[in-house]
């Protein structure tokens, strides 16, 4: 017999961690490959994580409501499938005890907690995992502390040696350095000021500001000298559910980021309205899907990320990463409503049509509960349309990792001046505003506006 570990699979650039929502089998239960054995939850998607062997469930590793990195172990099964002779172990290091795993090599220059490549870091997510997060996180004899599979991923990605986290202090139980105080000290790293509080001391004393900050998630969002529950009055209080804690979290941490600028333009779309209210019946009927103005938008948004391709990037660390794929994600209202972001992969391949198809199958799978985690992943570029909510503008917030999201708002007719060569006149016209909010540490405001202009020129010499 063999035991085959099931990981937590990694469902996005962003996504580090998600949290278990229902286990569809239990211990001794017989599982297929491929058979749903949990539904998972993350702040972009629920979705189901199949067997990857055949055989009997030996052991669950987190239960209902864990949070959970990705990359650990969450179930081991055991198969029918003879586990490999002692020789053919030969040429593997041997598993490190607890005592020894406690001790993070500091020097070692292949260590997966200096700068780790991809394969060290998911390589140290199966010895640490289980051990890590059961809440052992004293230091030992040298001072050294442990530390989470996100925590140590999160070091990884930003460059942060095991020298350096050593020194961040943790908020955690016993000290232990939490998602939120990693992030906190990456924040304040990247505004290059070059110290940080409690850190270039080399004491593990939290400043009173940061103390404040790592507690409650975000500055000052309630301060010490606040009363917590003296509401007052006649109130009703709800607690937040799940989805809506993730989508907050998710959209504190872009705020602390990246720096948000927003410019607004707007665009007479008057012939692209009447050219759609013209076609759109016939389009279903000859094509077998509805013509939407979603499509339309983003025809027009891939022909501009062409003329300025530093919109579809994304920045790690001091490098700007830019794609060269096109993957627009389309925010879409559920039903419960919170907002989702399926993503059109390779959007410039698609014609007028193709797009069309796209837009509503992935509108109607997100309203469904049937997307998938590829269905929302890779995303390089944002359209959210605030204007299906009667909005006339709005001041998006960007969707890590990318670095710009365009809203597009209600349209309405209006009395505009019509400039011709036979002179002015006035007439009604669909008029439009846009806004694109993005990253100004890679995207200043002549970039911002240029692009943001060139999509409202598109939209305004819209042809058939």
């Amino acid at each position: 017999m063999a035991i085959v570990d099931l990981l937590m699979p990694k469902m996005g650039e962003s996504i580090m961690e998600a949290t278990i929502l229902k286990w569809h089998k239990q211990p001794g239960d017989t599982v297929k490959q491929d058979e749903s054995l949990l539904d998972i939850a993350t702040d972009k998607v629920d979705t189901e994580v199949p067997s990857t062997a055949a055989g009997t469930l030996e052991e669950i590793l987190f239960q209902v409501n864990d949070v959970v990195p990705v990359g650990a172990v969450i179930a081991r099964i055991k198969t029918d499938v003879k586990e490999p002779a002692m020789e053919e172990y030969q040429s593997v290091a041997p598993v490190k005890s607890e005592p020894e795993m406690a001790a993070v090599p500091e020097e070692r220059p292949d260590s997966p907690y200096l700068n780790p490549t991809n394969q060290q870091r998911d390589n140290a997510y199966p010895t640490t995992a289980t051990h890590l997060d059961t809440g052992s996180t004293k230091t030992n004899g040298n001072g050294n502390r442990f530390y989470s599979p996100l925590v140590l991923n999160i070091a990884g990605n930003e460059g942060i040696p095991a020298s350096e986290l050593e020194k961040i202090p943790g908020t955690g139980n016993e000290g232990r350095v939490t998602k939120k105080d990693i992030l906190q000290y990456v924040s304040h790293r990247k505004e290059g000021n070059g110290s940080y509080p409690g850190v270039s001391a080399g004491n593990a004393t939290l400043s009173r500001s940061y103390e404040s900050q790592s507690s409650s998630g975000s500055p000052s969002a309630n301060p010490p000298d606040a009363p917590e529950y003296n509401f007052g009055g006649n109130v009703e209080i709800q607690e937040m559910d799940r989805m809506r804690k993730l989508i907050a979290e998710h959209m504190v941490r872009s705020k602390h980021t990246s720096p948000h600028v927003t410019s607004f333009s707007e665009a007479d779309v008057t012939n692209l309205v009447l050219w759609r209210e013209k076609e759109k019946a016939d389009f279903e009927k000859r094509e077998g899907t509805k013509l939407t103005l979603t499509p339309l938008f983003i025809e027009a948004v891939v022909r501009c990320i062409k003329k300025f391709p530093l919109i579809n990037s994304s920045l790690q660390g001091d490098k700007i990463i830019i794609r060269k794929d096109i993957n627009i994600g389309m925010a879409t209202a559920l039903p419960s409503g919170s907002l989702i972001v399926p993503v059109i992969k390779n959007a410039d391949n698609f014609n007028r049509v193709g797009l069309a198809r796209q837009v509503n199958a992935l509108a109607n799978q997100a309203r469904n509960n049937k997307l998938k985690p590829d269905d929302i992943q890779d995303g390089t570029f944002t359209l959210t349309n605030v204007g299906v909510f009667g909005s006339l503008m709005g001041t998006p917030i960007i969707n890590q990792p990318q670095v710009a999201i365009l809203a597009v708002g209600a349209i309405k007719k209006r009395p505009v001046v019509i400039e011709t060569e036979q002179g002015d006149s006035i007439g009604i016209r669909h008029m439009m505003y846009l806004s694109m909010s993005y990253d100004h540490r890679i995207i200043d405001g002549s970039l911002g506006a240029s692009f943001l202009t060139a999509v409202a020129k598109e939209l305004e010499a819209f042809t058939a």
